[in-house]
């Protein structure tokens, strides 16, 4: 699998990308908080580069990416892909974006729907009335003890430019701080979208349940194909799946995520 490495010059970030194989329309994948590309994506890249390019990046404070002083906000982030996708002069992508990445491919194809051909938007809810209520407790309070020993703190100290647990408690401090008092989408918007959107969720996710079937019912789903045709817009849901294992079911994350980009 071929493999090239860079950093582009964006809003005052020096941001990691890697390109993968080749063919078609490039697939960008947008890591969650405190993931980066390989804890998110690593035993999908396999899979996903066979027939198709594959760019992946690391968001501002995660992987080989550095911190800035900001706030972690989507439009934030969004306005570092667009950058980015400048920068590599990729005037058109799939996007595959999981929890905050996928807040950020939920903005990119509202927002900017020229770059955008297909999305698959993974493990997040357009407004807040769709995550359960503990999330919000658990997340605005994280610590670096608590994720003591874990692969996020190795890979954070293994890679961050800035390894040591001062600046991982910024992170965590900032995710927990993230989008607060942003607006929400609404139910026009979610509707408005062009580009057809996969969208997928564990069955014990953040997210609710009811909640994704809305969101798919906004993107013109929850028909019955054998009359009406398979709507362009789809919904998968992964058995046995929490939010912080949300893409761990590698074969059926791929062939979910491959039919649907392939249709």
């Amino acid at each position: 699998m071929s493999k090239q490495t860079g950093y582009a010059d964006v809003n005052g970030l020096r941001m990691y990308y890697e390109v993968h194989g080749s063919g078609g329309t490039p697939l960008l994948l947008l890591h969650g908080g405190l993931f980066n590309i390989d804890l998110q994506f690593g035993a999908l890249l396999p899979g996903l580069t066979e027939n198709r390019q594959v760019i992946a990046t690391d968001f501002q404070a995660h992987g080989h990416t550095n911190d800035v002083d900001r706030p972690l906000s989507t439009v934030g982030l969004a306005a570092d892909v667009v950058g980015l996708l400048k920068e590599l002069g990729v005037p058109r992508v799939d996007l595959f974006g999981f929890s905050v990445g996928g807040a950020v491919a939920i903005y990119l194809a509202i927002k900017h729907p020229e770059l955008v051909r297909k999305t698959v938007i993974s493990s997040v809810s357009f407004s807040r009335d769709g995550d359960r209520a503990e999330n919000a407790d658990a997340v605005g309070e994280m610590k670096v003890e608590m994720i003591a020993g874990t692969p996020m703190e190795a890979d954070y100290l293994a890679k961050s430019p800035h390894p040591d647990l001062e600046h991982l408690q910024t992170l965590l401090t900032k995710l927990g701080n993230y989008d607060r008092g942003a607006a929400e989408w609404t139910d026009e918007d979610i509707r408005g979208i062009a580009a057809p959107t996969l969208l997928t969720f564990g069955d014990c996710d953040a997210v609710k349940l009811d909640h994704a079937v809305r969101f798919l019912q906004l993107r013109g789903g929850d028909v019955n194909g054998d009359f009406t045709g398979v709507p362009a817009s789809q919904l998968a849901i992964f058995p046995g799946t929490t939010h912080f294992n949300g893409l761990s079911r590698t074969n059926l994350v791929h062939d979910a995520v491959t039919t649907f980009l392939d249709a």
